[in-house]
């Protein structure tokens, strides 16, 4: 039978997605809470075809789908869908769907900006599996994340904490140059996938008189809103925008980290791209390489000016000229993620056929800044000198996973470059942009960090801890300027303020702005995941990400989340791990000893990225090494402290330690070939984990780019054929020079497990052949994509890190009838009709039936239908009796599905009866189908009558 199920989940299935890992109830309106931005819209109707509210819920293979979610559509255009009951605001982070411990993809949003559709193809589920949507890391569907009792949430109001030490030089301070500023306005450009062409347009801010050639500063905004209507608070994603709206001008948001610069002699420019915001949606890394296009487009346009300076524009002009072989690259959110990818493609050029730039490279990359980025393709650029902004209430990117900028640059090339991160307690997502934060703005803006009743005791505003967002802009503008100041003027006296030796900047106020560091002068001792190492004592290996608690570095109950732990496309993921340490005593040691001895001859100190849980005070920790003849230096005490943190922050972060070997070299240890580490608590009672351990002494070395093999993954797509096997394979490019190692991870697709292994790729061979065999028939079925994705783990870096081959279905939907079996009875009895397909199907094919106004007479109501069955459609019984055609928030839609390889099922309404004398009853539906497009198409009506019992 056709199965017209479940409105809303069982009790059981609602507690289950109540459990899932804590999260916020995020979307909704930025007038009620400041939700943070996700999906891209499109323009046309909400995926359901149906009204905007919450959708019933519907039936997935033998899965009853909790409210909110239907599946809609059949075989090829067969869509989840997702409802949000409000507006879900446009933002950096990507919304996905997840299917227990599996991803099932990143959906579409309506223009409405509540339903969300994912293409199914062949998915099927079973009883008991656990939907979610999420975005950043954060829960979009579930009510708010549930206490732990592991986590203290009033500490971090109960604590004060003493500033760090001042660093001996400020670069937030103005320099001596005079700014002036303009805004140029280019024809637009054409990029690969985009329908639309997207514009070129800056705003430029430079020193005026300033002597010589001036470094060059970029910014590129995030994924925003693109356009708004003046006087209103309407905000679409659309490109290009409407009749009567205007652009959002996100570029101008960085105006006083681009008059800071000038004044420090820096030419900046702050570029747009809504035309990438607007369309993103279509790429499948959620835009990088277009934005990365959309940077070397200006940069090209700068090289041809600082030629030709007379040709440039009067906003370039008025300002000193540009010298193009100093640059730094700052970018926000998915902003960050396209400048990473910018200077990876400066070094190592994407294939021409996915580049919106293809000519000369004529400047020189030589930092970037992501802010509060994304890294869908965890490709950073090792070689790349980076300062990543971490905000301790980010609501939008809500995982911080810009750690990997970090930490996903261990081991891949030399080590040379010096990789930071700066986590910024109190500041939120959005008011680095002056044209995202309330007040300041000129399109509506929001808070993104969400609050509900209970005030989060860390980001809440007006907590201790929160920064207001002039605050926040200053802080920024400062660590702005050290990275500029480190990477481009190479000044060693800022390094302090990024590397973890704890110092800080006044200009930057009141913020508690704490950072850690790899590479530079630092040599790798005990790196997990990286090198192969055991673990004895009161502690483990761990892996940072593994669906098994036993396994995972973070149970799910332990309150809050971790940056460095911030899940990416495959759980478990190999060769992600950490040392997890855990006791009930002082005294307890854990020793962690490398297969091979490491060398720390040359530093000074071992440096240690240590996380101990949010709000935790003064967790000590001995630390000693051992030799590989068995002498032993107790190298010193640590104190290490929590972050102010809450259930809703991402605060288990690793704060950098050191102590000197002096020791070491006392005890006459040989430096050359330590083996052991040895951590031991002197605290009572605590947990904590070790990220690595390093070799360090100061100083920032030069440079200097390694030689690296590049991977870009494609995707083809074709036709299944009618008859006969065909044989295609994953398109993947290895360019650049020498060799290295990729994990590649290949997912089934029909039950998305994941398989994985490292390969060694050369330029010009085929070292990573993925073959995939397509059976054509002349049946109607499901899309099949296989898919496959690479991240670096030596000697490579890494384009489009995703691809695979769509098989199409090409054959047509059978056609749809509906006959009666029972369409006149007695109360009491079920109305019955019978669906036939032309021809059978090897996908389910679905639909639903939706209730019209009769042609006359009187209308069934929901009081002549069993209650019960109406209950499970609905949720609840309305309290007034209702024609059927007339229920509120989309209706009484009756899904229906006719399981692949049969051609009929049946529909049914069971009616109630009474003993009130009344007339004949009647009611009228329709069945709905889908087209090519997504869109509902309207199939065959029927009618059905009822008589009174009585």
């Amino acid at each position: 039978m056709i199965r017209a199920t479940a409105g809303v989940a069982t009790a059981a299935a609602l507690l289950a997605l109540a459990s899932v890992s804590p999260g916020a109830a995020f979307a909704q309106s930025p007038a009620s809470s400041g939700a943070p931005a996700t999906g891209a819209p499109t323009s046309g109707a909400s995926p359901s075809g149906a009204p905007s509210a919450a959708a019933a819920g519907s039936r997935l293979g033998d899965l009853d789908l909790p409210e909110g979610w239907q599946v809609s559509g059949a075989g090829a255009h067969r869509r989840l869908v997702w409802t949000s009951p409000e507006p879900v605001p446009i933002g950096d982070a990507r919304v996905a769907f997840h299917a227990g411990g599996r991803l099932l993809g990143h959906p579409v949003a309506a223009r409405d900006g509540r339903s969300f559709g994912l293409p199914l193809q062949d998915v099927q589920l079973t009883e008991g599996t656990q939907l979610r949507v999420t975005a950043g890391g954060r829960r979009l569907d579930a009510a708010g994340p549930a206490r732990s009792a592991r986590l203290t949430p009033s500490a971090p109001t109960a604590l004060p904490v003493a500033p760090l030490p001042a660093n001996g030089v400020d670069p937030g301070v103005p320099g001596r140059y005079r700014t002036v500023s303009g805004e140029y306005d280019l024809k637009s450009v054409r990029l690969p996938g985009f329908p639309e062409p997207v514009e070129m347009r800056a705003t430029v801010v430079g020193p005026a008189g300033a002597p010589g050639k001036r470094p060059v500063a970029l910014f590129l905004h995030g994924r925003h809103g693109t356009c708004y209507t003046p006087g209103t608070e309407e905000v679409t994603g659309d490109w290009p925008c409407a009749a009567g709206s205007k652009p959002i001008p996100s570029h101008q948001g960085y105006l006083r980290a681009q008059r800071l610069l000038a004044s420090q002699g820096y030419v900046t420019l702050s570029i747009s791209a809504n035309g990438i915001n607007g369309q993103d949606f279509r790429a499948e890394d959620g835009g990088a390489q277009a934005r990365s296009s959309l940077i070397r487009q200006h940069l090209a346009r700068w090289a041809d000016w600082s030629a030709d300076r007379a040709a440039a524009p009067a906003a370039v002009r008025r300002s000193s000229a540009a010298d193009l072989s100093r640059v730094l690259l700052v970018g926000h959110s998915r902003g960050g993620e396209g400048v990473n990818r910018a200077a990876l493609d400066t070094l190592t050029p994407p294939p021409a056929d996915q580049d919106g730039y293809r000519g000369p490279v004529r400047w020189k990359i030589l930092g970037t800044v992501p802010i509060g980025p994304t890294i869908f393709g965890n490709n950073p650029a090792p070689d790349v000198p980076s300062m990543t902004i971490l905000p301790g209430c980010d609501g939008d990117v809500s995982d911080l996973q810009g750690q990997n900028f970090v930490d996903g640059t261990r081991g891949v090339s030399r080590g040379t470059a010096l990789h930071s991160a700066v986590y910024m307690v109190g500041a939120n997502h959005n008011f680095y942009n002056s044209e995202w934060t309330p007040g300041q703005a000129q399109a509506p803006a929001f808070d993104d960090f969400w609050s509900d009743a209970q005030p989060d005791p860390v980001c809440s505003p007006g907590t201790r801890t929160r920064l207001t967002a002039a605050q926040q802009q200053a802080a920024g503008a400062t660590y702005i300027a050290a990275a500029a100041r480190l990477f481009v003027a190479g000044d060693d006296r800022v390094r302090p303020l990024l590397d973890g030796t704890g110092r800080r900047a006044p200009s930057a106020g009141p913020v508690r702005a704490l950072s850690h560091a790899v590479g530079a002068n630092r040599t790798p001792a005990f790196v997990p995941g990286s090198s192969p190492l055991s673990v004895s004592g009161g502690g483990r290996l761990c892996a940072q990400i593994d669906p098994d608690p036993g396994r995972a570095c973070l149970s799910p109950d332990a309150g809050g989340a971790s940056p460095h732990f911030a899940y990416w496309e495959a759980s478990p993921e190999p060769g992600r791990d950490a040392v997890a340490m855990e006791w009930s005593r002082p005294g307890t040691p854990v020793a962690v000893r490398s297969a091979r001895p490491v060398s720390l001859v040359g530093s000074g100190s071992l440096a240690l990225r240590v996380i101990v849980p949010p709000n935790s005070t003064a967790t000590e920790l001995d630390v000693a090494v051992t030799d590989a003849s068995g002498r032993r230096a107790h190298l010193g005490r640590t104190r290490v402290e929590g972050l102010p943190g809450s259930e809703r922050t991402t605060s288990y972060w690793a704060r950098e330690v050191r102590v000197p070997l002096s020791a070491a070299v006392r005890s006459g240890l040989d430096l050359k070939r330590i083996t052991a580490l040895e951590l031991t608590p002197r605290t009572t009672a605590g947990r904590a984990w070790l990220m690595d351990a390093w070799g360090w002494r100061p100083g920032t070395p030069a440079v200097r780019p390694a030689a690296l093999a590049r991977v870009d993954v494609g995707r083809l797509t074709v036709a299944e054929g009618d008859s006969g096997v065909r044989t295609y394979r994953v398109p993947v490019r290895v360019s650049g020079q020498g060799s290295g190692q990729v994990r590649l991870f290949v997912p089934d697709p029909a039950t998305g497990e994941f398989t994985s292994r490292t390969v060694t790729v050369r330029p010009g061979r085929h070292d990573i052949d993925l073959p995939v065999e397509v059976r054509g028939n002349d049946r109607f079925g499901y899309d099949v994509t296989h898919d496959a994705f690479v991240k670096a783990v030596r000697g490579t870096a890494i384009g489009a890190h995703r691809g695979g081959v769509t098989v199409r279905n090409d054959d047509p939907m059978p056609k749809v009838a509906v006959t009666p079996v029972a369409d006149s009875v007695t109360e009491g009895a079920a109305l019955t009709w019978r669906v036939t397909l032309s021809e059978p199907a090897d996908a389910e094919i679905s639909g639903h039936v939706s209730f019209l106004p009769p042609a006359g007479g009187t209308e069934l109501t929901t009081a002549d239908v069993d209650p019960a069955w109406l209950k499970e459609q609905l949720g609840e019984v309305p309290a007034t009796p209702t024609p059927l055609s007339q229920i509120e928030f989309g209706g009484l839609n009756l899904p229906v599905s006719v399981p692949a390889g049969a051609t009929t099922a049946e529909v049914s309404v069971p009616t109630a009866k009474d003993a009130v004398s009344e007339p004949e009853e009647s009611l009228r539906a329709q069945l709905i189908t889908y087209d090519a497009t997504w869109e509902p198409v309207p199939g065959p009506e029927f009618v059905g009558t009822v008589r009174d019992a009585s």
